[in-house]
């Protein structure tokens, strides 16, 4: 069970839409606004067991409006679109930030499987109106 370091500052850079995570150890990591949303650990985005994910698209102009301490373990990422479901712990936020590479390009794979990029934009949430089961 690996524990990941706490950061020791969170810094929101809205020009360059990015989260700066600081550590102690002097080490420092920038997050994209658009990598956090689409890869937010809410049941929203990641669903309630595998498969159910909701792939997130059109994010990429999306800001962080806000930020909120869970605990002594996450924090709480308000989002310009109105989400703000995502608890993000210091383990998840640090594989991100050490595996942004890696998580990007599963997320650009995964977009490019289901025939859609990044800009397309989400299909309207829940079922509302007379939608059609496929």
């Amino acid at each position: 069970m690996s524990v990941s370091p706490t950061p020791s500052g969170l810094v929101l850079h809205k020009q360059s839409k990015v989260l700066e995570l600081q550590y102690e150890d002097g080490r420092s990591y920038r997050l994209p606004f658009e990598l956090l949303r689409v890869m937010s650990p809410s049941a929203e985005v990641k669903g309630h067991g595998p498969g159910q994910e909701t792939l997130q698209t059109g994010k990429r102009d999306v800001v962080v409006a806000g930020l909120a301490p869970v605990g002594h373990y996450a924090v709480q990422i308000m989002f310009s679109d109105g989400h703000d479901s995502g608890i993000y712990t210091w383990d998840y936020l640090y594989t991100l930030a050490t595996r942004q590479d890696e998580v990007w390009a599963d997320y650009l794979s995964r977009l490019a499987a289901a025939g859609l990029d990044r800009d397309a934009p989400m299909p309207p949430a829940g079922g509302h109106g007379h939608g059609h089961a496929h």
